[in-house]
């Protein structure tokens, strides 16, 4: 069985691939049984789709390859804390754990909704996982475009 840092380093990958598509750096996995059954990363730009973030295409993708609209056992992993919008796509396909590395104090879900969960119930977070290269990634982004 492979462990949190695992997922997450395929996460940061795919986060440094959007890096260098000039995409804020964000990228997600979604786990299912110790295999990787969505991917994805930021595209907002590339699709001009506010929507197209790493955590709603991972889920897709992930929703897909299972045939199903709910994820109860899977796991995503993604770089970053979501937003309001991604919280609620996690909460309606029912992911099973969450796990993110850096938070988003500017546009995370923590801002809006403080200390309430707006995931599923049943669901478990984990976060903090390669925090730091997870926040330098973004830093590195943000700073190049100043």
């Amino acid at each position: 069985m492979l462990d949190d840092t695992h997922y997450m380093k395929e996460a940061l990958r795919l986060a440094q691939d959007a890096y260098k598509a000039g995409e804020v750096p964000v990228g997600a996995v979604v786990v299912w049984n110790d295999k990787i059954i969505g991917r994805g990363s930021n595209q907002v730009e590339q699709l001009a789709d506010s929507t197209a973030h790493a955590e709603m295409i991972a889920i897709t993708a992930a929703c897909n390859t299972l045939g199903a609209k709910y994820l109860m056992e899977a796991t995503l992993y993604v770089t970053l804390e979501p937003c309001l919008m991604c919280a609620g796509a996690i909460y309606w396909s029912k992911v099973g754990r969450i796990v993110f590395g850096a938070s988003d104090p500017k546009n995370g879900y923590k801002k809006t909704v403080g200390t309430q969960n707006p995931f599923h119930p049943k669901a478990s977070l984990s976060y903090g996982i390669l925090e730091q290269e997870c926040a330098q990634l973004m830093k590195d982004f943000f700073a190049e475009r100043r």
